[in-house]
């Protein structure tokens, strides 16, 4: 029963293949879609601390004192606190944006152009058969070092999105909208003192690498993992002790100690 918990808890859950077209000028370029991102959170249950039951979540209307069903719901938009514009499901599905499986190319950019705030999530376009076409867009994308800006409709949400090449393939990365980021203004440039500039110089030269995603693990969901595989085999989770960071106000000599370390 134990190894079954355990199997269960390196299981990883796909999503679908998202069936879409690149549409590039006159070429249209079939394409499966996937995230890149999977999550790998352990994901915990809340239960009844007397019993140890799962508790169960149920959508109740105050007003009529029941229990609903979800033919019995509908949509509602707080205009004014406690005034709702009712919505029904046909009103909703009308609204929704047309050619939903197409990514719809609008211009060619730089990708430096993009703050990375605007990224949001991406997916993997791939292709079921041999395309010429695919193969002929991502030489030209490497060729013309740049990405295609396009707009498309993913899981009935409006996308605009950026298409790269990745090792001979196509990535998809959605954008978020301008409203939706919250850059603040830039501030004026203030004076730096030269001598901690120079140190902190130092101590960015001395940190320097390069990115490697392989030596980069999730610390906290490998402790998760640990602490589970402990309470099935019936052993107590070992705490960890925290160490006590000493924080330097001056500022030098937290740079000059830092360089010693």
């Amino acid at each position: 029963m134990f190894s079954f918990f355990r199997c269960k808890l390196k299981m990883v859950i796909t999503m679908p293949n998202i069936h879409s077209t690149i549409s590039f000028g006159l070429v249209n370029i079939p394409v499966l879609c996937n995230p890149v991102v999977r999550n790998n959170d352990i994901s915990f249950n809340q239960l009844h601390k007397k019993c140890g039951y799962r508790i169960m979540y149920q959508k109740y209307c105050p007003h009529c004192h029941v229990i609903l069903k979800e033919n019995e719901i509908i949509k509602g938009y707080e205009y004014e606190k406690g005034e709702y514009l009712e919505f029904n499901k046909k009103e909703l599905n009308d609204l929704k944006p047309e050619n939903e499986e197409v990514m719809e190319i609008i211009s060619f950019i730089n990708l430096k152009e993009i703050e990375p705030s605007y990224f949001e999530k991406s997916y993997y376009l791939s292709t079921e058969k041999k395309s010429k076409a695919y193969n002929l867009f991502v030489s030209a994308l490497e060729k013309s070092k740049l990405v295609a800006l396009c707009k498309t409709v993913l899981h009935n949400k409006f996308y605009y999105g950026v298409i790269r090449c990745y090792e001979n393939a196509l990535i998809l990365t959605t954008l978020y909208f301008e409203e939706e980021i919250n850059l603040k203004e830039t501030p004026e440039p203030k004076k730096v003192d030269t001598k901690e500039l120079d140190l902190a110089l130092k101590l960015i030269e001395s940190l320097k690498g390069h990115f490697e995603p392989q030596k980069y693990k999730d610390e906290y969901q490998n402790e998760l993992k640990k602490a589970i595989d402990a309470k099935l085999d019936g052993k107590k989770i070992k705490t960890k002790k925290k160490s006590n960071k000493k924080q330097v106000t001056d500022l030098m000599k937290a740079l000059e100690k830092s360089l010693k370390k």
